[in-house]
C-alpha cells in the first residue's frame, strides 16, 4: 500500500486513515503492527486491536491522523492529526503526542502542527478545529496559543486519564482565523512604542 506523505523541513508525516488501518490490521503480523503503530507492549497492541474491531468511524464521524517520522532514521517519533471528525459539521478535534523524551522541546510538534492545521483547513475543508487540554498540560496550552487558538472555556470532569477524572480546557481555531496574527494587540502596541 502506498501512503500519502506530507513533508516538513525535518519530518515526514505519513497519513493514516480508517482504510489504511484496515489494510494494516488485516495484512500484518503482530510485530509489524507494533512497529507501524509505534507500540512498545502487547497490552498497547491489544487496546489498538480492540479499537479496530469496534470500528473507528460512523456514518458522519471519522479521523485523519499522521505518523511523525524522522526521515534519517525512519523512526516513528509521534502522532498528530484529527479525531472525532464530524464530517457533516466540518469540525474535528486535534490531538498530538511525541513518543520519546529525546524529541521533546525541539520544535518537532510545532513543525508538524503547522502542516496538519493547513491540511485540515485546505484539504479536509474543516471550518473548526477543536482541542481539549488538561489544565496542567502547560506545553500543549502554549502550543495551541502559538497557533492562535482561542480559549473558549472549561469542561468540568470531562476526561479520564490514568484512572482519574480531569477537567479540560476547550480551545478552537476557525478557518476564518487561520493565518491571522494570534496577538494583533501586541503588534499595535509595539507600533506605538508601548513595549
Amino acid at each position: 500500500m502506498e501512503f500519502e506523505i506530507l513533508t516538513t523541513p525535518r519530518l515526514q508525516l505519513r497519513k493514516i486513515t480508517p482504510e489504511v488501518l484496515k489494510y494494516v490490521f488485516e495484512s500484518s503480523a503482530d510485530a509489524q503492527l507494533m512497529e507501524f503503530l509505534g507500540l512498545i507492549s502487547e497490552e498497547e497492541l491489544q487496546k489498538e486491536r480492540a479499537k479496530y474491531e469496534k470500528g473507528f468511524t460512523t456514518f458522519n464521524k471519522s479521523f485523519v491522523n499522521f505518523h511523525l517520522i524522522e526521515p534519517q532514521s525512519g523512526t516513528l517519533i509521534g502522532m498528530c492529526g484529527f479525531h472525532t471528525w464530524y464530517t457533516d459539521h466540518r469540525r474535528a478535534e486535534i490531538g498530538y503526542n511525541l513518543l520519546y523524551e529525546g524529541f521533546k522541546n525541539k520544535g518537532y510538534m510545532t513543525e508538524a502542527m503547522e502542516a496538519i492545521i493547513r491540511y485540515g483547513f485546505e484539504t479536509m475543508n474543516l471550518n473548526r478545529i477543536e482541542a481539549f487540554i488538561g489544565t496542567a498540560n502547560v506545553p500543549s496550552l502554549k502550543l495551541l496559543e502559538k497557533f492562535g487558538f482561542t480559549r473558549e472555556g472549561l469542561l468540568r470532569e470531562h476526561y479520564a486519564k490514568n484512572g482519574r477524572i480531569e477537567d479540560s480546557i476547550v480551545y478552537s481555531l476557525l478557518k476564518g482565523e487561520y493565518g491571522a496574527d494570534p496577538n494583533p494587540n501586541k503588534k499595535h502596541s509595539q507600533m506605538w512604542g508601548d513595549e
